[in-house]
């Protein structure tokens, strides 16, 4: 991910179908949220520290419905 000066890159998974996914962009230090069905609402924003024991939950299956 990288950032630039026209706003955050968003992206969203190669699993995602429909636009109902959930994107993310690295801001500085900050990795922020957003889901692409409201792309204007206002963005989650997480430290690289919570980031990354976000993705390992998920890794390890700690959000599975």
């Amino acid at each position: 991910m990288n950032q630039g000066n026209e706003g955050p890159q968003w992206r969203s998974s190669s699993r995602c179908s429909g636009g109902t996914c959930v994107e993310v962009a690295k801001v500085g230090d900050l990795y922020l949220i957003r889901d692409s069905k409201n792309p204007g609402a206002a963005a989650h924003s997480f430290t690289e520290e919570e980031w990354l024991a976000f993705v390992a939950g998920v890794k390890n299956g700690e959000f599975v419905f």
